[in-house]
């Protein structure tokens, strides 16, 4: 059935999904019992075009090799980055020095957190303009094109030593119980940490500026690590787990379950991302386009359901500190090649697509633009 005419076929909200002030419930076991998904779940025909039978070539790369120093691999890989960062900003590492017992467990404490009750998952549902916290299909921001999924987010500070900021946080959104969870997190986290400078690193190398330029400039960052859970949808051709769109942060480094779902926008062509155990899946956000002067791409991305099987995923997005000014080396513009964004600092764009602005293939633009609509209104 074309998805146009399906959306004529929908259930409406039962009582279970909507709560006591009339907002909505993503609870999945009620929805999956529906003969058909709620319109608020629908997605217009334009964002479910069909995937293509082929998949992205993007390169595989042995991140290993900026621990073991050699110099002439380094190079290679920072050739394949340059290349793939040109083209669509997608690439994946191996070697990349996670232990596999650590994702895991991490995979472990995922499944046990969306698998509690919907009662005890509401306790730590996050508030609209806030990342932290549960949340089910963003019903806090949206009311209409919801993504099927739920997620657990949480902050992650680089310059924090304390050895037990997120078992805090865990505790403090979940209850005690989950300080063990939290710990598991807590490697994790700096684990990512380590990952993220690596490949800062290898970006400084691949665009010819100062090899720690990157990795100095985000050492005193932040991660805003996020779990996800894609639920199994029988009318998955109606519905997204998350709709076209860039990241707008810097850096994201995702590590996804072999049931696959992720998709990149190439060439009028939405190509899959194979799902690969010993990888992790890195792609360029639009604010580090934006510290390359636009050299590198953002690529727009989105999530397919699947009918039977529930896709889980572990997504880290690397920022800069809140406060710190977003502006490329001085290497990469000049008289020949001038500055293609303006200055802003991080915490604007942040509150930007969390307060007034639905994250899509256009945010810095959409950005810039309220920045300037703003100021011509004062």
């Amino acid at each position: 059935m074309d998805p146009s005419a399906a959306t004529l076929l929908h259930s409406p909200l039962p009582k279970e999904l909507i709560d006591e002030k009339g907002g909505m419930i993503f609870d999945k076991h009620v929805l999956q019992q529906l003969e058909h998904i709620p319109k608020e779940y629908h997605w217009p025909s334009s964002d479910l075009v069909e995937t293509s039978q082929e998949e992205l070539n993007e390169p595989l790369i042995d991140i290993g090799v900026m621990m073991n120093g050699d110099e002439v691999s380094i190079a290679k890989a920072a050739e394949l980055v340059r290349d793939a960062c040109m083209k669509h900003g997608f690439f994946q590492v191996i070697n990349h020095g996670v232990d596999q017992n650590l994702i895991t467990e991490a995979y472990e404490g995922t499944k046990h957190i969306f698998n509690l009750p919907l009662s005890m998952k509401m306790v730590a549902r996050n508030v609209r303009g806030e990342l932290e916290g549960y949340s089910g299909a963003h019903v806090e921001k949206f009311s209409s094109k919801l993504p099927w999924k739920e997620t657990f987010t949480w902050r992650y500070h680089h310059d924090d030593e304390s050895e037990s900021q997120v078992v805090e946080y865990f505790k403090s959104a979940l209850g005690e119980e989950f300080q063990h969870i939290g710990l598991v997190f807590e490697r994790y986290c700096k684990a990512m940490k380590e990952l993220c400078l690596m490949i800062m690193e290898l970006l400084a190398i691949s665009l010819g500026v100062d090899r720690l330029h990157y990795r100095n400039y985000f050492l005193d960052g932040e991660q805003t690590m996020r779990l996800n859970s894609y639920p199994p949808c029988k009318e998955n051709h109606l519905t997204l787990g998350n709709g076209p769109h860039t990241d707008p942060i810097s850096l994201t480094l995702l590590h996804q379950d072999h049931v696959g779902g992720l998709e990149a926008f190439l060439d009028n062509k939405w190509l899959p991302v194979r799902p690969r155990p010993d990888a992790f899946v890195i792609n360029l956000g639009d604010t580090f386009v934006a510290l390359s002067n636009g050299r590198y791409k953002s690529c727009m991305h989105r999530t397919r359901i699947n009918k039977e099987n529930e896709r889980f995923s572990m997504t880290c997005f690397v920022n800069s500190r809140v406060d710190k000014i977003v502006r490329p080396p001085e290497t990469l513009f000049g008289e020949d090649e001038p500055r293609k964004y303006p200055d802003y600092v991080w915490s604007d764009l942040e509150n930007f697509t969390q307060l007034h602005h639905r994250v899509d293939a256009a945010n810095l633009e959409s950005f810039f633009q309220w920045i300037r609509s703003s100021k011509s209104s004062n």
